[in-house]
């Protein structure tokens, strides 16, 4: 059975008139099919999925990159690599089941795969917990990623959670600290990493695995520091206004995109990647491809150094300061020559010393 979103009711009668005629076997029994009103159908189904897509808001975005019959990371892993062996376990507590890792083929190339699995039903959900990973998930992906790095083998990452695992357990065995080691493990990688945002990218449990050398997103994915649900609770105090949030957090990927935060937007089919998985699977498959490729000829430190710039480099252009090149550090460093040989700001910083420790010894 079909799941479609809030704003799909349209094209949800015009695929079931599209069903009825397409079964010559309906309730009056045995009839003739009717070819013609099922071309002009299509062509109107066609022409509505347009209309729609083409003009989604960023809550609908959001909805369609949550949507129950979109492709999960499992789908790909299973469709895109071969000689897939799975790994498990962190050696220090246990193993996540929200995440999927193992070394694996692609195109003859061994690569290390991990992808945060949501699950497709009701029991694979609560087995794999959303998609929402615990400490011991980011630590397994730690050990993995630096046991690739030794080997030289490349790491794609599938993204696709609400957020880390917010429970008192996970916060318990250091939620915080996975994370951030995480982060600076994917940093550190002298080895390519290419990171596919395919649904979710939500929070830190998303920019764990997605600081790579090259962030890749879906057509109707989302890509943000929270959820627009939780953002509107957090600004407004009323989770209704998501719609406003979603704006405001430019969290799509042509957004992103424009503000320089992922590297590339892959197409979706149209009316999303669920309508058409072998389209999207070659659509992936080429990305990859493309961009193993290009770091093909490039040394461990040049990769180190194109992530590190391509990071340092987020947010400069439209940001605050005008001109880059003066958080230099020899820029920063004439500043602070210029600071002391004023003689008034000796003055302001030395009385303003004085008057912290009268204030401590006042205290003691």
């Amino acid at each position: 059975m079909k799941n479609y979103l809030n704003f799909e009711n349209d094209i949800k009668e015009l695929e079931v008139e599209l069903d009825k005629l397409k079964d010559p076997y309906n309730q009056r029994g045995l009839s003739e099919v009717n070819t013609s009103k099922i071309s002009k159908t299509q062509e109107e189904l066609d022409s509505k999925l347009k209309e729609i897509y083409s003009t989604l808001d960023p809550w609908q975005t959001t909805m369609v990159a949550r949507h129950e019959d979109r492709p999960k990371s499992k789908f790909f892993i299973d469709n895109l690599f071969e000689d897939f062996i799975s790994l498990a376990g962190d050696r220090y507590y246990g193993e996540d089941k929200s995440v999927i890792t193992g070394f694996a083929k692609f195109n003859g190339q061994s690569v290390l795969v991990i992808g945060q699995e949501k699950g497709e039903n009701l029991d694979s959900r609560i087995e794999r917990n959303f998609g929402m990973m615990r400490p011991e998930g980011y630590r397994k992906t730690i050990r993995l990623m630096n046991l690739a790095d030794k080997f030289n083998i490349p790491i794609i990452s599938f993204i696709d959670t609400p957020g880390a695992y917010p429970g008192v357990g996970a916060e318990e065995r250091g939620q915080a600290e996975s994370i951030a080691k995480s982060i600076e493990c994917c940093m550190k990688l002298k080895v390519p990493t290419l990171a596919i945002v395919i649904g979710e990218g939500g929070s830190g449990g998303a920019i764990a695995l997605a600081s790579s050398s090259k962030v890749i997103m879906l057509e109707n994915a989302i890509y943000s520091v929270i959820s627009p649900e939780g953002c509107a609770t957090i600004l407004w105090r009323d989770p209704k206004k998501m719609l406003d949030a979603a704006k405001a957090m430019k969290l799509s990927a042509k957004d992103l995109l424009e503000l320089k935060v992922i590297d590339e937007i892959i197409l979706e089919p149209l009316g999303g990647a669920h309508r058409d998985r072998n389209l999207i699977l070659n659509n992936v498959r080429e990305s990859i491809s493309k961009n193993l490729d290009s770091f093909r000829e490039m040394t461990p430190e040049e990769i180190f150094n194109h992530r590190k710039n391509k990071f340092l480099k987020i947010g400069r252009g439209k940001g605050f300061i005008d001109n880059p090149e003066s958080l230099s550090i020899t820029e920063n460093k004439n500043n602070i020559d210029q600071f002391f040989k004023n003689k008034k700001n000796i003055y302001y910083l030395a009385g303003t010393i004085f008057f912290i420790v009268i204030l401590l010894i006042s205290f003691l």
